[in-house]
């Protein structure tokens, strides 16, 4: 087997050995070039020690010297370098106690992850792979190297791990590794918030996000996302639904590209259905302001697990806004685009079309002839660069002062009762009659008062 190695890591690997080292690509960049894709980063591992690399390379950064990892810079590129090296007791499923640098490439293979990541490369020796990692990656299988009880106590992250390249990949997890994640999944207590949601993230906005029912399935939300589990076991018995808020989150997730911010948002748009649920004497699930309780847990949960600002903004304004029905006029559309903003609101017809995808036939086909009807709409307010915000109105705050109007919040009043008009009909953003009309409101006001 050949593996086409970029030049700069053919140089690392040639400058090691001309020093009487050896080295070889490692891990995910060996696993991605074998499946024909292309790796995001080039690792590299060493018999060198840390000193070593350092006095083979002109600039290197210590990245994570302690462990054995050294940055090598190359032009404006940068690899990261890693001696051989043995993990020693992990105390805390996050991190090993301390590490032991070994000269044998398999030892350090070993103390890898899954068989996939556990191959090595290099262009004299061609594929290195002790446990089996090629089979696999043909048989399609996530397996760990060596027993799996000891590799996800070492690391409990490793279970959602498993999850994830297996949506990543479109493979299965091996029974003894499932049978692992069962019996520790409650370990992932242990891990960061950051590595949590990191794996998550990469999760759902995988070619298969439905694969979170095996996260599901094999007890890791329960750890972190006890909200999912209970979505999962919350029915609909509705004449809108099909399936339990779980499944259709699911469903809906699959009627989306696979960006963070729509795949967040469908799977976080129910989140408070479990919360609203009432039934009727006929026995039909109601899910009253749903919409509001899911936005506010979903950003609840979104700071848990330490997600950014700005997608946690727009995360929350999406599913705030998610079960939003309006008559399909251009008066109603402009002020929904208005609300929502025109960043946003091409995702907000995404999100109520994968949502609608995900119910039942019944009024499915009238509901999506609506939202083709609001995307033709916002395709000619975009096209003819209408006003949906004060920002866009042809007449300031500036203007209204200089009509007698008393500088404080009575401007910001009179700039959205400007755009409230404007929105209704988009010729009336000219200076001269928004001047008019708000000197008329001025002048009616005054006339009350006095």
């Amino acid at each position: 087997m050949i593996i086409n190695l970029p030049d700069h890591v053919q140089y690392i690997i040639r400058k090691l050995q001309q020093k009487g080292y050896e080295a070889y690509a490692v891990g995910g960049c060996v696993r991605d070039s074998i499946l024909g894709r292309i790796p995001n980063d080039w690792d590299i591992t060493t018999s060198a020690l840390p000193e070593q690399i350092k006095a083979v390379f002109k600039r290197t950064v210590d990245t994570g010297i302690e462990h054995g990892t050294v940055t090598v810079l190359i032009d404006k590129e940068a690899f990261e370098v890693t001696t051989y090296r043995e993990d020693n007791e992990y105390t805390d499923f996050r991190h090993p106690s301390s590490v032991e640098f070994v000269k044998s490439l398999t030892e350090d293979l070993k103390r890898r992850d899954f068989t996939i990541n556990a191959m090595a490369y290099n262009n004299e020796d061609g594929l290195v792979d002790p446990f089996n990692g090629l089979k696999d990656l043909e048989d399609k299988i996530v397996r760990c190297v060596g027993d799996p009880m000891e590799r996800f106590s070492e690391d409990a992250l490793r279970m959602l791990r498993a999850v994830r390249f297996s949506a990543q990949l479109s493979f299965d997890i091996d029974p003894d590794t499932r049978e692992a994640v069962k019996q520790l999944s409650f370990t992932l207590k242990h891990i960061s918030a950051e590595r949590i949601c990191t794996e998550l993230v990469k999760l759902i906005i995988s070619p298969h996000p439905e694969y979170i029912r095996d996260a599901y399935e094999l007890g890791i939300t329960k750890v972190f996302f006890k909200e999912f589990d209970n979505m999962m076991s919350t029915p609909q018995n509705s004449r809108y639904h099909i399936y339990s808020v779980g499944e259709h989150t699911i469903k809906a997730m699959e009627n989306v590209e696979p960006g963070r911010i729509l795949r967040l948002t469908m799977l976080l748009h129910d989140i408070g259905k479990p919360n609203a649920r009432t039934t009727d004497k006929k026995g039909t699930d109601h899910f009253k302001g749903h919409g509001e309780i899911s936005a506010h847990m979903a950003k609840n949960f979104m700071r848990r697990l330490n997600m950014d600002n700005d997608t946690i903004k727009k995360v929350t304004l999406l599913i705030r806004y998610h079960d939003w029905r309006f008559p399909v006029t251009p008066a109603n559309v402009r002020y929904a685009v208005s609300v929502i903003g025109k960043e946003l609101f091409p995702l907000f017809i995404k999100v109520q079309t994968a949502d609608t995808l995900a119910k039942s036939d019944y009024g499915k086909k009238k509901t999506l002839e609506n939202l083709l009807g609001i995307k033709n709409i916002f395709k000619t307010i975009i096209a003819e660069e209408q006003c949906v915000s004060v920002k866009e109105l042809k007449i300031s705050g500036s203007d209204i002062l200089a009509l007698g109007c008393p500088a404080g919040p009575k401007v910001g009043e009179l700039l959205n009762k400007a755009l409230e008009k404007v929105l209704e009909d988009p010729a009336d953003n000219d200076p001269i009659f928004l001047t008019e009309y708000i000197k008329k409101i001025l002048t009616e006001e005054n006339n009350e008062r006095n």
